[in-house]
């Protein structure tokens, strides 16, 4: 996710933990656990997996958000958008999105959008007002046994592995006439929800400094400045562990 706010809109990205690795807390020490596991490139797979889901108790005790309400969503918002994955014949609305939203420099393009879609059509969420059949915005994702984020994930759809316990969000997109409706936080809560169904462990994002306490409310946690140079901009890192 992590794009500029041209037009305002909410967005979030990637993950790499080695900020937290000397700060001696609780937290940290998570961290430092995922920054052991960090990168698998060159290594091996199933290992890596091990060693992203081996924590202790008490350590996901503390890092852990609460539970996921999921019996609660919006029911104003149920009945004027359609939520649920992404269709083929979308892929163009979805791109066209994606340009009203972020400029050039950190959009992602038609092409990535296209490829993303094909690779993983069920990691994305989009909200779809039921009075037009379009697409009014949307959150996507890849699934990955990696424990940090790296640039790639954006333009590399060949990175998804559907059997990864994490998911590297790459982009929350609203359209402006939606916005401040409460709708990007119905697509995050309901995303949260679907993947905690589905065994996920951990969510990771950046997104711009203005936006760190948006998600704060969403419950994700802020890492503090991440290593990404995407686009040009300083990000910040923001993570949710979600409920076994």
């Amino acid at each position: 996710m992590g794009k500029a706010e041209s037009n305002a809109c909410p967005e979030g990205r990637g993950f790499s933990p080695d900020y937290w690795v000397d700060s001696g807390d609780v937290e940290g020490e998570v961290l430092r656990w995922l920054a052991d596991g960090g990168n698998i490139a060159g290594g091996d797979a199933d290992q890596e997996d091990d060693k992203c889901q081996d924590r202790t108790g008490e350590e996901r005790k503390e890092f852990r958000k609460q539970p996921k309400e999921c019996d609660s969503f919006d029911k104003e918002l149920s009945e004027r958008f359609e939520f649920r994955n992404i269709l083929p014949e979308e892929a163009d609305q979805a791109a066209e999105i994606e340009k009203v939203c972020f400029p050039p420099n950190e959009a992602c393009s038609e092409t990535m959008m296209k490829e993303r879609v094909a690779a993983a059509p069920e990691l994305f969420l989009v909200a779809v007002d039921r009075k037009t059949g379009r697409l009014a915005g949307f959150l996507n994702g890849l699934s990955t046994k990696e424990c940090a984020f790296r640039d790639e994930f954006f333009s590399d759809s060949g990175l998804y592995d559907p059997e990864g316990k994490n998911i590297m969000l790459l982009g929350l997109d609203v359209l402006p006439e939606y916005r401040g409706q409460g709708l990007a936080r119905e697509i995050v809560s309901r995303y949260l929800c679907r993947e905690q169904e589905r065994g996920r462990r951990l969510l990771i994002l950046t997104c711009l400094e203005s936006k760190v306490k948006m998600y704060e409310k969403m419950g994700f946690r802020n890492y503090g400045i991440a290593k990404s140079s995407w686009g040009g901009e300083e990000w910040y890192e923001m993570g949710y562990v979600l409920d076994d």
